[in-house]
């Protein structure tokens, strides 16, 4: 998968470690508003654990295992979505994502979640994505109703995170299911 267009000026594109500065950048200027989510925003805090981060994704990807992609918007990056968790021969996969607040309300996420879900149940034949969300995060959550998932139950108390407990939705959608929504919806 390279650059796919999620509208006028917007693309989901690789993010790789030479764009270590600009995703630290872009991480230390949205940390607030990213790090009750995500617990790796406490990890990236300068150019060179970015570039630790992003390589990570970069040798799993050459591996055929999770990776990473950035959102931008007219060229800056204003987001980004992972294959959190990639299972070609599970069939499997997890999506995760996250966006600036002056990038929210644009269906960013909901394009690029779908180009990735296009992707991962067509060309690499997967039979299930998920997409795992704090109760609290009703945007999140939004998105993955607008993908049609289905929400499966809820993982208890399943990480740590700032000394607290958390807990996670477990949504789900299939390959048949994906098909027939693509078919009569596409990408809403």
């Amino acid at each position: 998968m390279l650059t796919t267009s999620l509208g006028p000026e917007a693309e989901l594109c690789p993010l790789e470690p030479w764009q270590a500065a600009e995703f630290f950048a872009y991480t230390d200027r949205a940390r607030a508003h990213l790090a009750p989510w995500l617990p790796w925003t406490g990890a990236v805090t300068d150019t060179a654990s970015a570039r630790r981060f992003l390589q990570r994704f970069a040798d799993s990807q050459a591996a055929d295992g999770p990776r990473i992609y950035g959102i931008r918007l007219s060229g800056e990056l204003v987001g980004g979505m992972i294959f959190r968790l990639f299972d070609a021969a599970q069939g499997s996969c997890e999506l995760g994502a996250w966006l600036a607040p002056e990038a929210q309300g644009r269906g960013l996420v909901t394009r690029a979640a779908a180009a990735m879900i296009d992707w991962a149940v067509g060309p690499r034949g997967l039979s299930r994505v998920e997409w795992l969300v704090s109760p609290a995060n009703g945007p999140s959550i939004a998105v993955a109703k607008r993908l049609g998932m289905t929400h499966e139950g809820t993982l208890r108390s399943v990480f740590e995170m700032d000394g607290k407990r958390h807990d996670l939705e477990l949504w789900a959608v299939l390959d048949e299911e994906w098909r027939q929504r693509a078919g009569s919806h596409p990408h809403e």
